[in-house]
């Protein structure tokens, strides 16, 4: 392991474009459940598979229900960034890093002070009137369970929807254009808490053509084979090693 982050420390010092991609694994260590470990949410019972209830179609049909696990399952508060996300705002302000890519919607890397984020699934702080878009805060969502129909209301009767990428829709254009554009110039891209198996996010890692690809994951990746550094660890063990020059 000392090895390992001695190299990883190396490729960092020795970059100046560096650029994050990362998933689940990276706020699972702020207590944030991800979707598919063995604890996560697709395997704990609910009337119907967690997949499907965060669908388009599913929201759209049955919209009660999708807040009742919307509201239980994915509005975390009182969550706060881990030592990646903190190490991962320092390397961008010390000029290191160019920007995060993630497949988060719980703005973590934001609150810890990162300013550069490609949020490739949107975001739950984020929602808006679906028929004039007015915009809403988190608490907004979670207060609806005590609405008459459950359900969360503009002012002008208009439904609000969380600004978060359900199955069946597409990424938002400016968002995956940026992140392309990200690690297209990246000269170092760090993969990490990721299993890179959700399509079209992982991708986009295709795009980079720098010098040093860097995986972390617990478990292996179908992108193992092509990293120059592979650390099969959590995260916030590597990123607690790691030092940031200013």
């Amino acid at each position: 392991m000392d090895e390992q982050i001695e190299k990883l420390q190396k490729m960092i010092d020795e970059s100046n474009r560096i650029v994050f991609f990362g998933g689940a694994g990276v706020s699972t260590e702020s207590g944030i459940p991800d979707f598919r470990s063995q604890d996560g949410l697709y395997q704990q019972e609910w009337k119907y598979p967690p997949e499907t209830i965060i669908s388009r179609s599913f929201f759209d049909a049955n919209p009660q229900e999708f807040y009742r696990f919307y509201r239980k399952k994915l509005i975390i508060k009182d969550v706060q960034p881990n030592i990646t996300h903190k190490k991962l705002a320092e390397l961008e302000a010390a000029g290191k890093l160019s920007a995060v890519v993630t497949q988060n919607i719980d703005g973590l890397h934001q609150m810890a002070g990162s300013k550069v984020v490609w949020e490739l699934h949107g975001s739950t702080l984020r929602n808006f009137c679906m028929k004039c878009g007015k915009s809403y805060d988190i608490d907004f969502i979670a207060a609806s369970e005590n609405s008459p129909d459950k359900l969360p209301r503009c002012e002008c009767g208009g439904l609000v929807k969380p600004d978060v990428v359900l199955y069946e829709e597409g990424l938002d254009d400016k968002v995956i254009n940026g992140a392309v554009d990200a690690i297209a110039s990246a000269d170092m891209l760090i993969i990490g808490g990721t299993s890179l198996v959700v399509y079209p996010a992982a991708g986009l890692i295709r795009y980079f053509r720098g010098k040093h690809l860097v995986l972390i994951n617990k478990s292996e990746t179908q992108a193992d084979a092509n990293a120059d550094l592979v650390i099969h660890d959590s995260l916030g063990k590597v990123f607690g090693e790691l030092k940031v020059e200013s």
